[in-house]
C-alpha cells in the first residue's frame, strides 16, 4: 500500500542536521518579530493629533505608522475617525480646522470659510515686524518662486521651518502646489506682499544681480601692490 505523506528520511535531499538548523532559524526569526505596541482605546488618535499639530508638511500614512510603531491599517482607520470627528459627523460640532490628504500625505488645515478671520487676526492683532531671517527667506521665495522649503534651506544654509510658518501666517506667501513625486510643497508670494511693497507685479522687483557681490573686492588693492 502506498501513501502520499512525506516523511523526513534518508530519501529526502539534505541530512537531518540541516533540517533541524533550518527549523531552528525559522523559530528564531518568528520570535524576533516584535509585537505591536498595545494601546488603550483612543490613544492612537491622540498621538496622531499631537504629530499633526507640529507637522509642517503632509505626512504619509507609512511615515506615521513607522513613527508610532503601529500597523498601517490601524493608522488609516484612526485618521478616518479623526476626519469624521473634525467634520462634525459625530456628537461634537464641526471644527474650524480639517484633516486633509494632500500630495499623498495628511496635514491639518484651517477651513476655507475661516481664512479671512485668521488673516485679519494675523494682520491686526499680531502686527510685529518681520525678523531679518524672515525677510531673507521672503526675498528668496520672491525671486525663486515657486520654490520648496528644502530648496530655500539649501540657499540660506539654515533651517527655515519656523520662518516659513510665520510668512504663511502673515499671508505673505501661500502654497503654490505639491510635487506629486516627492510630496514637497512649493511656495509663492501673494498679492498682499505686492501691496505691502507698493508694486503691481513681481516684474517691478529690483534686479538682484547688481546687489550681489561679484567677488572682486580686494583684487584692485592686490594689483596696485605689484
Amino acid at each position: 500500500m502506498t501513501t502520499n505523506s512525506r516523511t523526513w528520511g534518508p530519501t529526502m535531499t539534505g541530512d537531518a542536521t540541516s533540517v533541524v538548523e533550518e527549523l531552528s532559524e525559522g523559530e528564531r526569526l518568528e520570535t524576533s518579530i516584535e509585537a505591536p505596541v498595545e494601546r488603550a482605546a483612543g490613544d492612537l488618535e491622540r498621538q496622531l493629533e499631537a504629530i499633526f499639530m507640529i507637522a509642517d508638511e503632509p505626512l504619509p500614512i507609512v511615515t506615521l505608522a513607522t513613527a508610532l510603531d503601529a500597523p498601517v491599517p490601524a493608522v488609516r482607520q484612526s485618521i478616518e475617525r479623526l476626519v469624521a470627528d473634525y467634520d462634525g459627523h459625530g456628537d461634537g460640532p464641526q471644527r474650524g480646522f480639517e484633516l486633509r490628504e494632500v500630495g499623498g500625505g495628511w496635514r491639518m488645515y484651517v477651513r476655507a470659510e475661516h481664512d479671512e478671520v485668521v488673516r485679519d487676526f494675523v494682520l491686526t492683532q499680531n502686527p510685529t515686524k518681520l525678523s531679518q531671517a524672515a525677510l531673507e527667506t521672503l526675498a528668496v521665495i520672491a525671486y525663486k518662486q515657486p520654490i520648496s522649503r528644502g530648496s530655500i534651506a539649501s540657499i540660506r544654509a539654515v533651517n527655515v521651518d519656523s520662518v516659513v510658518r510665520t510668512l504663511l501666517g502673515r499671508g505673505l506667501i501661500a502654497e503654490a502646489y505639491t510635487d506629486s513625486e516627492t510630496g514637497a510643497i512649493h511656495y509663492e508670494t501673494t498679492d498682499l506682499l505686492l501691496s505691502q511693497l507698493g508694486i503691481n507685479s513681481l516684474d517691478e522687483l529690483p534686479h538682484i544681480s547688481p546687489l550681489l557681490v561679484d567677488g572682486s573686492d580686494g583684487f584692485e588693492e592686490l594689483g596696485s601692490l605689484r
